[in-house]
């Protein structure tokens, strides 16, 4: 890739990974009252579920009737399986012949002692860890031997700093998660702790959805264009799915 000369990229579209079987896992264990979610294996290899890979596929679909023009120059994507998997179909479906990009600094965050256990787990198992979380609130919480956001919000601040250096990557598509979007809107549109944890609140990020920014001069703020768009898979007659994270995000 060239280095840059004061123009780099106009659009970034940020995708959340379709549908998982860990989000279908975690939907089971909170409905059922369990304590842990059945997964069925380590979070970085959960793959897409079916419903998962229609979604994907669709919104593959979808963007196939970009113009040349308007085309991503590049996919990135989280390493994890199910976002890889999301990227692969999105681009074979879409008949793109652009390169996949794998950056492991657009994972999901990391649950530390947290991973498996549903929120009833959680307090049950873990009531201090319970307590620190709801005191501290999601933005600085880091479970033991995992992330709070703030350190995932680090990660990407890099990611970010890294697009910049370069110039032939016009039109940029990022396949992540849930947390992941919402912590690229913190950074893009300079919010505060209390605007992202009032959205996270009240929004969750959509399967196989779409959030677009653009810049029309390559350089400076991003303007959002849409967020947590669906559109296609109702078009397609595709179920939409909702697997957020807990709702209890604010510090009190």
């Amino acid at each position: 890739m060239k280095a840059a000369s004061g123009h780099g990229a106009v659009e970034l579209m940020l995708v959340r990974h379709g549908e998982s079987l860990g989000n279908v896992a975690a939907s089971r264990a909170g409905l059922s009252g369990a304590e842990v979610i059945d997964v069925p294996a380590r979070d970085a290899d959960v793959d897409l579920s079916p419903l998962g890979l229609e979604q994907a596929a669709a919104l593959g679909r979808s963007l196939s009737g970009l113009a040349p023009s308007r085309r991503p120059d590049v996919v990135w994507c989280s390493p994890y399986a199910r976002a890889r998997r999301t990227a692969e179909l999105i681009i074979g479906t879409a008949g793109w012949e652009v390169p996949l990009l794998v950056d492991e600094r657009l994972r999901d965050r990391e649950l530390g002692v947290l991973d498996m256990l549903t929120a009833k787990g959680v307090e049950l198992r873990l009531p201090d860890e319970a307590r620190r979380r709801r005191w501290l609130g999601k933005f600085y919480y880091r479970p033991p031997g995992g992330e709070s956001w703030t350190d995932v919000a680090l990660r990407l601040r890099t990611f970010l700093a890294d697009l910049e250096q370069f110039s032939d990557r016009e039109r940029l598509l990022v396949v992540g998660h849930d947390a992941i979007i919402l912590l690229f809107r913190y950074l893009l549109e300079g919010m505060s702790e209390q605007e992202i944890l009032d959205i996270a609140m009240t929004t969750t990020i959509l399967n196989a959805s779409l959030t677009r920014y653009v810049r029309a001069k390559g350089h400076g703020p991003w303007t959002l264009e849409s967020f947590n768009m669906a559109d296609h898979l109702e078009e397609q007659g595709v179920t939409l799915t909702e697997h957020g994270s807990d709702a209890d995000v604010h510090p009190r």
